[in-house]
């Protein structure tokens, strides 16, 4: 049996929910495939349907423990201990029929818990990691981030020597655990997070043809689409928005998350200035960025160099123009500057957000829909589904078949 924990999977509409369960269904057309996964809680205020998996060759098993949707460090921790406890206590349970050990779980007590499990009973494991972490939170706690890091980093280097393999999702991730982890390069391979192109393409060639025949007096769209959580940024999208003034402009703020009800007092305070929130219903996300001009990645200081948020490459498929919010040496950034899709300037700098703001507004609908294309080549050579999940797979099979 190859095990899979996972502390997001559907109905949750978030990237990791589904990469994990592209995982599960991949796996389980060769093997045995069972997955733990806590009750659906991510995004934070999101009401979630009921989503029965009886007709997959996997079996799906929801653990009791304690979950923690809004974005609180403790709540977080707590809900980070309680799964790896319930989790290591399935693992003992059935640690005969375990062949390998899949882990895409909340750092870093559930990793250390479950790391720690398969390496005593000797069960092969594979650790897909999506955060550089603790710095990921260093980051946000800036006056002790020294501190956090002096303590953490131990930690999360145990966690990374005793797995048997390390799925990073960037070059920049890959060079932290070879550098500051003390990882051997031939443990850790790179893995892009996906998204199922072919969901894009028919929304694409509608969208294109909208593009073309767009009426001249529609409203100039800009979108953030996605968690409206703390890292996310989106008051500073908010204040930016409003400060510029942009005549026939509307900004779009698409998704749920921790931080939406204070976005919403921030524009309920300036009621002309024409921004809209809304909910992306299930399955849906292709269309809602189809309706945009351009779309906003904003990421707090010092976040975009931790991590890669997987609405970039959902971006990138939707064939639009991107302005991201990042330092300038992040994957992100070198995502954008090496397909030419977009703009990029300094996190939370108001003044370069509103200028590339400005200059999308003025530039013509044949440089857009450029920007646009160049995102998708981009995203097809680098983040598709078919490419990314077969390599996950191939590597999970020879880690438990060597």
């Amino acid at each position: 049996m190859v095990l899979l924990i996972s502390a997001n999977f559907p109905p949750e509409p978030v990237a990791a929910a589904n990469l994990s369960y592209d995982l599960a269904i991949a796996l389980s057309k060769k093997f045995k495939v069972t997955v733990i996964t806590p009750k659906p809680s991510r995004p934070c205020g999101f009401v979630f349907n009921d989503c029965s998996f009886v007709h997959e060759r996997f079996e799906h098993i929801i653990l009791n423990s304690y979950t923690c949707s809004k974005s609180k460090i403790f709540g977080r921790m707590f809900e980070s201990y309680s799964f790896g406890k319930h989790a290591v206590k399935y693992i003992k349970k059935n640690r005969y029929r375990i062949e390998c050990i899949y882990i895409s779980v909340w750092p870093l007590l559930a990793q250390y818990l479950i790391a720690k499990i398969s390496n005593r009973y000797s069960i092969p494991s594979v650790i897909h990691v999506q955060d550089i972490y603790p710095e990921s939170l260093s980051n946000k706690i800036r006056f002790f981030g020294d501190y956090i890091n002096k303590a953490l980093i131990p930690l999360d280097k145990y966690i990374l020597n005793h797995v048997s393999l390390i799925v990073a999702i960037s070059e920049n991730m890959r060079s932290v655990f070879k550098t500051t982890r003390a990882i051997p390069p031939h443990k850790i391979i790179i893995v892009r997070n996906w998204h199922d192109e072919g969901k894009f393409v028919i929304t694409n060639d509608a969208g294109l043809k909208q593009a073309i025949n767009t009426p001249e007096d529609r409203q100039f769209t800009f979108m953030y689409l996605g968690n409206n959580g703390p890292v996310a940024g989106v008051d500073f999208l908010i204040k930016s928005f409003i400060k510029a003034d942009l005549p026939g402009a509307l900004l779009v703020i698409a998704g749920s998350g921790s931080q939406k009800e204070k976005c919403m007092q921030i524009a309920n305070i300036h009621k002309n200035s024409n921004i809209v929130f809304t909910d992306v219903p299930s399955g849906k996300v292709p269309e809602m960025q189809d309706s945009a001009d351009v779309l906003l990645l904003p990421v707090r200081k010092g976040a975009s160099l931790s991590s890669i948020p997987s609405k970039l490459p959902a971006y990138m498929f939707s064939k639009k123009p991107i302005i991201a919010c990042v330092e300038n040496d992040s994957d992100i950034a070198l995502a954008i500057r090496q397909s030419e899709c977009g703009w990029i300037v300094n996190p939370e700098d108001t003044d370069s957000l509103i200028l590339a703001m400005k200059t999308a507004i003025s530039s013509t609908k044949k440089d857009l829909l450029h920007y646009g294309e160049n995102g998708f080549n981009y995203a097809m050579e680098n983040f598709s589904k078919e490419k990314n999940l077969g390599l996950l797979v191939s590597s999970i099979i020879k880690t438990f078949c060597e």
